[in-house]
């Protein structure tokens, strides 16, 4: 900088200097001096114009060169041009990083301008609010049609919410906040929250289930226990033994209930027991003779095929529960006159793969998807199933889920249900010995 001055001091000198000796030839001071501050201003207003249409050719090329303080303005401009370039560029990285950030985001994300019109918005928003590119500058409430988005876009604060369909898919249920930033810019985030409002109403449904199932035992037990209390003694025996009966009976259905719910909760958030060689034949053999005898008053037979001997690597108490379950399913699902047929075989995969088959009313295509949810129970006119708990299937599905397998459901009305167990070729044991580990 003093550099610079003292060159334009020089300059002002030499300018000086000329201007006296010129007036002292021409015998004229005045008009030297005059002729002198002229050109010292002209070569000032020729810097001055450079820099004017430098500037208003919106600063491209390089920056003009100078002599004196012009060549220090020129340098700091020339600094200041080559700071702000190094600040663009940091600022259009750290643009691209939000931009690549916000675009893995799952939830979509819009910017807003003051008059609600779409900036930008990122890839989620495409999937779940079906925004195209097309869509940039339009207003959101024209894309976005639903009176509770309107009003909320309208009168939105900080912590509100408002929960919407999606308008690609109306079964995507959407959480959106709508969040100020800047003077007159806002953000929109909508959250996909369908499995957080599926899991609160299965919560939901679990405790009134529980409770429902619960209740109409003690109903049972407190009122015969009342009828024993208060006249007990005027009984004769044999309403006692039906009491009682009904008493077992209905301790018995909490049992179960408590007995599927703690198995439930263990394979849903219990570590897996260590894996042991299964002899799932002999398991079979066992489990249908048992279901044998005890349907053998409802005429429903359950006829057991072995078309392979494999065995499966994994935890024998699982896999018992599990297909007991589906026997058991089989049979309440089925009328007296149906069978049973379960059938173990090895796919040319390798995969192991059981089959509960029978010949039943079948079930309805809609219930179908939602069989293996806990409580969820179909009544279907002239089957026993009014007894279960709703948790067969679902302890069936975790514990195919532990074993690395696929439970598969097909059913047609009039013809009878399969339920298929496929077990991946991993799991599979050859020829193996029964409770040896691998």
């Amino acid at each position: 900088m003093f550099r610079a001055w003292a060159s334009e001091l020089f300059t002002i000198f030499w300018v000086v200097l000329v201007a006296v000796i010129a007036g002292r030839i021409a015998e004229d001071f005045g008009f030297a001096l005059w002729v002198g501050t002229l050109l010292y201003l002209l070569h000032h207003l020729v810097h001055a114009n450079r820099l004017y249409v430098w500037m208003r050719g919106g600063r491209s090329g390089r920056v003009p060169a100078g002599t004196g303080i012009w060549e220090e303005i020129y340098y700091l401009i020339h600094k200041l041009r080559r700071r702000n370039k190094r600040r663009k560029k940091q600022l259009i990285r750290m643009l691209e990083q939000f931009r690549t950030a916000t675009s893995a985001l799952p939830d979509a994300t819009v910017v807003l301008g003051a008059r609600d019109e779409i900036d930008w918005f990122n890839e989620s928003a495409c999937r779940l609010l079906g925004l195209r590119k097309s869509d940039l500058g339009q207003n959101i409430g024209n894309l976005v049609r639903y009176p509770k988005f309107a009003e909320h876009l309208k009168n939105s604060r900080d912590s509100a919410t408002v929960c919407i369909p999606s308008p690609v898919d109306e079964a995507i249920q959407l959480e959106v906040r709508v969040v100020p930033y800047g003077e007159d810019s806002r953000l929109l985030i909508a959250q996909d929250v369908t499995q957080l409002r599926f899991m609160e109403r299965v919560r939901s449904d679990f405790v009134a289930n529980v409770s429902h199932e619960l209740r109409t035992p003690l109903t049972v037990l407190k009122g015969y226990m009342e009828t024993l209390n208060e006249g007990g003694q005027d009984l004769p025996p044999s309403a006692y033994r039906k009491m009682v009966q009904r008493m077992v009976e209905q301790t018995g259905r909490m049992q179960s209930l408590v007995d599927n719910l703690l198995s439930l909760t263990r394979l849903e958030s219990g570590p897996p027991k260590p894996a042991a060689v299964v002899r799932v034949p002999a398991l079979l053999e066992r489990l249908c003779k048992e279901a044998n005898v005890a349907e053998a008053n409802e005429h429903t037979p359950v006829r057991l095929i072995l078309d392979s001997q494999v065995s499966l690597l994994g935890n024998e108490i699982d896999l018992h529960s599990a297909f007991a379950n589906l026997v058991s399913n089989a049979i309440k699902y089925s009328r007296p006159s149906d069978t049973v047929t379960v059938r173990w075989s090895q796919e040319e995969s390798g995969a192991a793969r059981l089959d509960v088959e029978d010949t039943g009313p079948g079930i309805p295509k809609e219930h179908i998807p939602r069989l293996t949810e806990r409580f969820y129970r179909v009544e279907i006119e002239g089957c026993r199933n009014k007894s279960g708990t709703g948790l067969g299937l679902a302890i069936v599905k975790h514990v195919m889920s532990r074993h690395d397998a696929e439970l598969l459901i097909a059913s047609e009305l009039g013809r009878g249900s399969r339920f298929t167990c496929l077990f991946p070729s991993s799991r599979v044991v050859p020829g193996a010995d029964r409770g040896d580990p691998e």
